[in-house]
């Protein structure tokens, strides 16, 4: 006889005695709550249709069991190898460690590969091994319809990695050459006190600007580090120096010498040292990490008041392909991450883009990073304190004031102008096809700037040092926009332009340079002063000196004396060198444009005194050519005479070799000069003004001035 047991309240049935052919248990499908029960969370009866179903006349749909997938799993042989192998390194290096398997336990039998809870147990230890960066969206060569184990597939792509590595060995000379021994990179660090020091500078002077660390993870990481420099995780130990050498830049060499009884050049030499060996140590050139790209960006900006444009501008395209392989330009590859790094990602790649761009006008090149092909976001309008690495969304933007305001609007404009055909026509006009805004006009470039203004510095507080940056130097730009747009539709129709097209063209070059000056002469922005000695606002002076010496009695005649003398004493009024491209090229239609003032008739009838520009020029090519005349006498060996002092000082030939420019981009001597409004570039171009023995096609304009972007 059979003894069953009652139905369980899943609806199975057990035999408990004798069971035979008919004492098989009877499996009945488990009754689960309805789907419309279980969105509402209540009680279910799990009849078909359920009283709640009838009561509201909603269909009732039974629910079913998803199926469970299986946990993915690493291969344990693989694991187990790299574990060993990360054992014997530690292990030859003296640094103690709890190691995962004990002697008995690497040779014993029971740790089979068929052994479930054996392979439990690497699973629990491996579980802070992560090969998340790796993506069926960064790995083109998987098959996107292919469930299995991706796991294989990331270790496959370790493994090549590893093999290029053990193939071609150490490579991370080519950017700064060997070295030729190996330093204790801690004994470069500064004492603790110095590092917190340095720390508040770049805090100060530099992130407010560019907004590529976050303040509140890094600081932390900082203060520790600081504590024991002798360990220090590489990537961020090459962050460190990089923020130490941009920190030195950006403060006066007085200042350092207060601050730290040394001179600036010995602390940048130091420093620099130091942040090359370890950018060598944590394998830059080969990095997927953001800190160590962030250092070398920040690197290379430090270096640049020393290193000639056409040298560093192939530098960042070093970090410029680093950032395409980490696909930071890419929204494809930035949804895969979190939205902090995501975030922090396209802060780093704006400010490599507008760094780059700079340097490639300086440089003379016509490749511009600031274009169409990528499709990076400009960054949110969110402070620092919106944002922490573990957040689980994206924060929202804010409408008023925040400490990215300045990194977040030259953004904006950047992406605006990389979008227009005016810019690719001069940059690359075979993108011109896929412009988002044709030729701007008037009234578009109005809509722009009050829209700017209206967003962000509408509750902005000028005594703050980032809103009063962010305003004045917005308005400069769109000032300069304004100009070089002006100038280059009138230089692309037959027609003349009008007296009121000369006009505007003059207010919008007097507009921009005075924000210029008010950023050069404010204490706000002092600690800002690296970042506004890269932009010299050439196109202004060059408009102004043309236009005063065609129209000498215009009604802004004496306003645009006035001005170009305030922004040339904002930047030449202590030390003007002889030997810079600015000195060599603009003094001298400066002073032409004076001398067509006095040539002209009517300066009998007019009362005016010598502005400060002419006299500041004038005292400078004296003592410029006193020192060239002792110069010359000593060489020679010989009396000096009083002819000597009658000598340009400025007819000397320039070095370099110049190629065919573009537009204002490239701010290059161009034999159609494009740029330049009708009037202003033919029979009365420079190359009219400058001595007959200075060579206009080595005279590079690209030191003066850049794109209308930043």
């Amino acid at each position: 006889m059979q003894t069953l047991k009652p139905q369980s309240e899943d609806g199975h049935h057990e035999a408990m005695n004798n069971p035979g052919p008919q004492s098989r248990p009877v499996n009945h499908q488990r009754v689960l709550a309805c789907s419309l029960c279980q969105q509402r969370k209540v009680k279910c009866d799990r009849k078909i249709p359920c009283a709640n179903c009838v009561r509201s006349r909603k269909p009732c749909v039974q629910a079913t069991l998803a199926l469970r997938q299986r946990r993915r799993r690493y291969p344990e042989r693989a694991l187990l190898d790299r574990l060993r192998a990360y054992e014997a390194l530690l292990r030859q290096n003296n640094i103690p460690f709890n190691s995962l398997h004990s002697a008995a336990e690497k040779d014993s039998p029971d740790a089979l590969p068929g052994d479930d809870s054996h392979d439990e147990r690497v699973e629990e230890a491996t579980s802070g091994l992560s090969t998340s960066s790796i993506t069926p969206k960064e790995n083109p060569f998987r098959d996107v319809n292919d469930e299995s184990d991706s796991s294989a597939d990331d270790l496959r792509e370790m493994a090549v990695k590893r093999a290029w590595d053990q193939e071609v060995g150490d490579d991370h000379h080519l950017l700064f050459g060997p070295f030729a021994a190996t330093i204790s990179l801690y004994t470069l660090h500064p004492d603790p006190v110095q590092i917190f020091r340095l720390w508040q500078l770049y805090m100060n002077n530099v992130n407010p600007l560019l907004k590529v660390t976050h303040t509140p993870s890094l600081q932390g990481r900082v203060i520790e580090a600081a504590s024991s420099v002798t360990s220090i995780n590489p990537s961020l130990e090459a962050l460190m120096f990089s923020i130490y050498c941009i920190a030195i830049v950006s403060t006066s060499p007085e200042d350092c010498q207060t601050m730290f009884r040394a001179s600036k050049d010995d602390l940048l030499s130091n420093y620099r040292l130091g942040c090359q060996q370890a950018l060598w140590t944590c394998r830059f050139l080969h990095t997927s990490d953001r800190d160590c790209l962030t250092a070398l960006i920040l690197y290379l900006i430090s270096v640049r008041p020393s290193v000639a444009p056409q040298s560093l501008s192939p530098m960042l395209g070093i970090a410029i392909r680093i950032a395409q392989r980490m696909g930071i330009h890419s929204e494809i590859v930035l949804a895969d991450c979190s939205p902090f790094e995501a975030e922090m990602r396209r802060r780093l790649w704006w400010s490599l883009i507008f760094f780059d761009t700079r340097m490639a006008e300086l440089g003379n090149s016509r490749i511009v990073t600031l274009d169409p092909t990528w499709d990076c976001k400009i960054p949110l309008n969110v402070s620092d304190s919106d944002l922490w690495p573990d957040m689980k969304s994206q924060p929202a933007q804010r409408t008023e004031p925040t400490d990215a305001m300045f990194a977040v609007v030259r953004s904006e404009l950047g992406d605006h102008i990389r979008h227009t055909s005016f810019h690719l026509s001069f940059a690359n006009p075979a993108l011109i096809p896929i412009a988002k805004h044709g030729f701007p006009d008037s009234e578009h470039l109005s809509k722009l700037e009050q829209s700017i203004e209206d967003r962000y510095f509408g509750a902005c507080d000028q005594e703050n040092p980032l809103h009063f940056m962010s305003i004045w130097t917005t308005r400069a730009q769109l000032s300069k926009y304004h100009l070089l747009v002006h100038n280059a539709r009138a230089s692309s129709t037959s027609v003349k332009p009008t007296e009121g097209d000369y006009n505007a063209a003059a207010r919008s070059a007097i507009r921009m340079l005075e924000c210029n000056t008010k950023m050069m002469t404010s204490p706000l922005t002092k600690g800002f002063a690296w970042l506004n000695q890269m932009y010299f606002l050439f196109p202004g002076y060059y408009q102004l000196a043309q236009d005063l010496k065609r129209r000498p009695f215009a009604e802004h005649a004496q306003k645009a004396w006035d001005t170009v003398s305030d922004n040339w004493d904002a930047w030449f009024s202590t030390h003007i060198n002889a030997e810079s491209p600015i000195f060599r090229l603009l003094p001298k239609f400066i002073l032409q444009a004076w001398e067509a003032r006095e040539a002209n008739p009517n300066s009998s009838r007019q009362t005016s005194t010598t502005p400060r520009i002419v006299v500041s020029i004038n005292d400078a090519l004296a003592r410029i050519a006193e020192i060239e005349k002792n110069k010359n006498a000593r060489l020679l060996n010989q009396p000096t005479t009083d002819s000597t002092l009658n000598e340009d000082p400025m007819s000397m030939p320039m070095p370099g070799v110049f190629s065919n420019p573009t537009l204002p981009y490239g701010m290059d001597m161009q034999g159609s000069q494009q740029w330049l409004a009708p009037g202003m570039g033919s029979g009365n171009d420079l190359s009219a003004q400058l001595p007959n023995d200075t060579y206009i096609n080595q005279m590079d304009w690209t030191t003066f001035g850049g794109q209308p972007g930043w």
